[in-house]
């Protein structure tokens, strides 16, 4: 194993997130393998940097002398926390930093370390000391003794929580719950899918094209995988001593996106959509938007025109319920249906752009929708539901494939 020369940062890797078969060097050639890569995501941990490379260092010196690398990638942290990792370099050889300015997000920065990596095994371990480094010869020693996947857990002999309240528990048990429900094929080998404190040998993820949603990166190794042979290991998680907890609500909710994303893309739709080369779940995602739209239109309809609320003209109040959906249906494709391509077009311009044409598109959708009414029913079938619900049908295959192509087109903003 090649020690640092110098303290430069790593560059960050590009494209999809994919890990190489072979790890690389510098020049995109097959290069000299050690045995574990383990990755430390960072944000705003300047107070446990330190701390945590010198621990963990300590640890791997003991158990694989010269054979492991630590990775720090960094999301480009306001308190620098990456300048402070890059210092720590002369005295820790093994020690890789990577600072990422473009792209955010705990998973994707482990994926882009293990891009970067060059062990046979990849592991990850929180920057806060709240998972215990102790337990990484335990992993370490599944994986050697012919585990695909070494999971950290904290719902098996010796796992638990130190000082959770009653929701936190109850959120956590809960999420487990839901997502044997969803995604019992991938959630029911493991008994804690949320865990973020696993190895993973190389070769069971390689090739394969990951696509995680928020933080919970364990889901796709496990659903998009080769993992044949899992082992669990019991760890108690600890409260953080230094910095401030990132826990949010949103975690639970991109977790709950991920569970349906996963069971929309690996089941039978997966598989219908590959075959007739149609993004069917992203579709069904639109379609199930527009439904809730519906309901909106329905409601703000009944608010403005009932003589019992305001009792506005119809047509006024059709116009402004109708653009209230459509402000609604905006707001959940952009944060669901077509989560991957808003990631890479933020800022408020982007979204203003691609708003303004899901309105154009929608209102040109609705003139389709009122035209084939008419030609359906006066000219095929005598029938005003039937051919309202065939009017609706194209209208929403047109609403969802030209906002494909033109809203949420799937290229990265220069």
């Amino acid at each position: 194993m090649k020690t640092n020369s110098s303290n430069s940062l790593l560059t960050v890797p590009t494209g999809p997130l994919k890990i190489s078969e072979l790890p690389l060097n510098d020049v995109g050639t097959s290069g000299e393998s050690i045995e574990l890569s383990l990755v430390i995501p960072t944000y705003k941990e300047r107070d446990n940097i330190k701390n945590v490379v010198s621990i963990l260092s300590q640890l791997l010196d003991e158990s694989i002398p010269g054979n492991y690398e630590l990775i720090v990638v960094d999301d480009d942290s306001p308190d620098r926390t990456w300048e402070i990792a890059q210092s720590l370099m002369p005295e820790y050889p093994l020690l890789r930093v990577m600072r990422r300015q473009q792209e955010r997000g705990l998973s994707s920065a482990v994926i882009r370390g293990w891009q970067a990596a060059t062990g046979n095994v990849l592991g990850v371990i929180d920057g806060d000391l709240q998972h215990p480094p102790e337990v990484l010869t335990q992993l370490l020693r599944s994986v050697e003794q012919g585990a695909d996947l070494a999971v950290a857990s904290r719902h098996v002999e010796g796992g638990g929580v130190s000082s959770w309240s009653v929701v936190r528990r109850f959120l956590s048990r809960g999420a487990q719950l839901l997502g044997l429900v969803i995604l019992p094929g991938v959630l029911g080998r493991v008994s804690d899918p949320m865990s973020g404190y696993f190895m993973v040998r190389r070769s069971a993820i390689a090739n394969a094209t990951l696509n995680p949603v928020g933080y919970k990166i364990l889901l796709e190794v496990i659903g998009r995988g080769n993992v044949d042979q899992v082992a669990e290991v019991g760890y108690v998680f600890r409260e953080r001593k230094e910095g401030e907890s990132k826990v949010t609500w949103k975690q639970y909710i991109d977790y709950i996106h991920h569970l349906v994303r996963l069971r929309l893309s690996t089941g039978r739709v997966g598989r219908l959509s590959k075959k007739v080369n149609f993004p069917v779940s992203r579709f069904l995602r639109f379609g199930l938007v527009g439904f809730s739209g519906v309901f909106v239109d329905m409601a703000i309809l009944y608010l403005l025109s009932d003589p019992t609320t305001l009792a506005w003209p119809l047509t006024r109040s059709k116009i402004v319920a109708g653009e209230i959906a459509i402000l609604n249906n905006f707001f959940w494709n952009d944060a669901w249906t077509f989560a991957d391509v808003s990631a890479r077009q933020q800022g408020w311009r982007q979204r203003l752009k691609r708003f303004l044409k899901f309105n154009a598109i929608c209102l040109a959708g609705l003139v389709l929708n009122v035209l084939i009414l008419n030609l359906v029913f006066n000219f095929l079938i005598h029938n005003r539901y039937i051919a309202n619900f065939i009017a609706i049908a194209v209208a929403t295959i047109w609403n969802f494939w030209i906002n494909l192509k033109l809203s949420w087109r799937v290229t990265d903003v220069k």
